[in-house]
């Protein structure tokens, strides 16, 4: 076949390590961690050095620009083993120097969108992470299905590092998702946004209230580089769900409590404008008693929707000529945060700032405060959760029979649908040795299992 290269790539710096044309075609992916906040110039420049004995065909820099270093026609000599590198397309990351060797967020976006565009090139419809050594290498794929493979197969070494190797499963879909997207005609482009589909039973069924708010955290994190701090967002959030636990969330996905009919809806919206759900609801008069009216509410398709169109209404919502929550972007802290979201009418519950300001402080909340989403700063320590994945079924029921034989270890578990798979979940977990103990339990049990971060 006729191989050519990204267009992605912005620097060319070719190296003098290969073995010439491939001898396989490509079907297979390996990602590696380059152990260091390199540039793509850089990492060019020590791979062009014949010392070295290594390459990689693409590497991408800290600020996630792509560098060709050997052309996808030729072999790299990256993941110390010639019948994978006779087969694959090899990317060398920039990283953080130390374990779990973590990832700006950019990079790891511009890696989605790699592995995306060679898929693309290579006749590939979806990428396959089977997180098993011995089923991958012996796997065969179809025609139009590409490998994900990692270093530390093939040699003694952590590459690509546990927070790669973690989102492994996620890379893939994600990639897989783009690939089908592009393949399909667009039939409603006034469709409202989607960013995943993250539902509020997902949530809610995670083992304890702590590992759902670290999860809620993460999820509104990604969502909203607004300005409106996440430890509030977040707080709401578990306030008005109760942990994407009450018959609103689970219902309707809907985690504030967004009427249907708000400011008179002078705000950009990802709400379709027709979804509800009606049900009965309790609120305050100023004297804080409390009276109950039937209200119809906003339904969403997903947990994230639910979130961008409240930060959405926050931002938009007007009180007459003025912004309702003016300055709220501007806040320094929660408090001033909360404050101004109260005085703007948002709330009728007199003690709604002292609640949120303790459910910020009751799980720490605040620690992405200051930062905007997807900024990458916070230490890697501490803005991981991790769940085990107990295999991924195209059949619900199949991941209903491991759901059932997960749960009688006495193992909490859930089913997440991503895309076309239905993934069997296991707990969500701030200290990975946690993580381990359920895998290790799982793997005890005859059960295929590996850990990736929520």
């Amino acid at each position: 076949m006729a191989y050519t290269n990204s267009s992605l790539v912005s620097y060319t710096k070719l190296s003098p390590c290969n073995s010439g044309t491939r001898t396989h075609s490509i079907d297979r992916i390996t990602p590696h961690c380059i152990v260091g906040q390199m540039s793509v110039e850089s990492a060019g420049e020590w791979f062009s050095h014949e010392s070295t004995q290594a390459s990689c065909n693409y590497v991408i820099g800290a600020d996630a620009r792509v560098g060709l270093i050997v052309p996808e026609s030729q072999r790299s000599w990256c993941s110390s083993s010639r019948e994978n590198d006779q087969r694959s397309v090899t990317i060398e990351c920039a990283s953080e120097k130390t374990h779990p060797y973590a990832f700006k967020t950019g990079v790891y976006m511009k890696l989605i969108e790699l592995c995306t565009d060679i898929c693309k090139r290579n006749g590939k419809k979806k990428l396959i992470w089977l997180g098993d050594k011995a089923k991958t290498l012996s796997y065969q794929p179809a025609s139009d299905e590409m490998i994900l493979t990692v270093h530390r197969w093939f040699a003694n070494k952590e590459c690509p590092g546990d927070w790669l190797y973690a989102r492994l499963g996620d890379l893939a879909v994600k990639v897989t998702a783009a690939l089908q997207k592009d393949a399909k005609p667009a039939e409603n482009p006034a469709k409202p946004e989607t960013m995943s589909s993250t539902q509020a039973k997902e949530i809610h069924a995670l083992a304890s209230e702590k590992a759902k708010a670290a999860a809620m955290l993460e999820l509104v994190h990604r969502c909203d580089s607004s300005g409106i701090l996440n430890s509030v967002t977040t707080a709401q959030m578990i306030l008005e769900s109760g942990y994407c636990g009450t018959d609103l969330a689970l219902n309707a996905n809907n985690c504030f409590g967004m009427k249907c009919s708000l400011s008179n809806n002078a705000w950009p919206s990802v709400w379709d404008g027709k979804s509800s759900y009606t049900k009965i609801t309790a609120e305050q008069d100023k004297a804080g008693n409390e009276y109950h009216i039937k209200a119809a509410f906003r339904k969403y398709p997903c947990v994230e929707n639910s979130i961008k169109d409240h930060v959405a209404y926050l931002l938009g919502a007007m009180n007459g000529s003025k912004k309702r929550y003016a300055g709220l972007t501007d806040a320094k802290n929660y408090k001033e945060a909360i404050h101004i979201i109260k005085s703007g009418g948002y709330a009728t519950d007199v003690k709604y700032e002292s609640k949120i300001c303790s459910i910020i402080e009751r799980y720490g909340l605040d620690k992405y405060d200051g930062q905007t989403s997807g900024s990458g700063t916070a230490p890697a320590a501490e803005t991981v959760t991790y769940t085990v994945q107990a295999g991924a079924f195209s059949e619900k029921k199949n991941a209903q029979a491991m759901l059932k034989k997960v749960k009688k270890l006495g193992i909490d578990c859930f089913i997440k649908q991503s895309d076309r798979f239905y993934l069997v979940q296991c707990g969500a977990f701030s200290v990975k040795e946690n993580a381990d103990k359920i895998m290790k339990k799982l793997q005890d049990a005859r059960i295929d299992s590996f850990i990736k971060e929520i």
